[in-house]
């Protein structure tokens, strides 16, 4: 009996725990305000190299925490990109994953 009641009350748990490790969607607001200087700008385009910047809400999480993580980790290459990623912590990464995610793309 001990046994089953445990597994249920770990099954239940499992979603909440799963939710916290993608991220808080309301921390990763806070944490996106440099992000949106330049991806929050409809038609902003960079003067060299002429380039437009992505539109990064309603991104998939799984590509923005690769992304960032890449960029932090410099095995992607972009300057602007690899300063930004250098100072986020894996945490700071999947709130700001878990907040450009949940952002309603047909709002825009």
């Amino acid at each position: 009996m001990t046994r089953a009641l445990l597994l249920a009350v770990a099954l239940m748990s499992t979603p909440a725990l799963a939710e916290e490790a993608k991220g808080n969607p309301a921390e990763g607001r806070i944490k996106a305000y440099t992000c949106t200087g330049c991806h929050g700008v409809t038609g902003w385009r960079n003067a060299y190299p002429n380039y437009s910047v992505p539109r990064i809400a309603g991104q998939n999480y799984d590509y923005v925490v690769a992304a960032l993580t890449g960029y932090r980790n410099g095995d992607r290459a972009h300057p602007t990109m690899r300063a930004q990623g250098e100072s986020l912590s894996d945490a700071d990464i999947r709130d700001i994953a878990a907040y450009l995610s949940s952002l309603d793309t047909a709002a825009k």
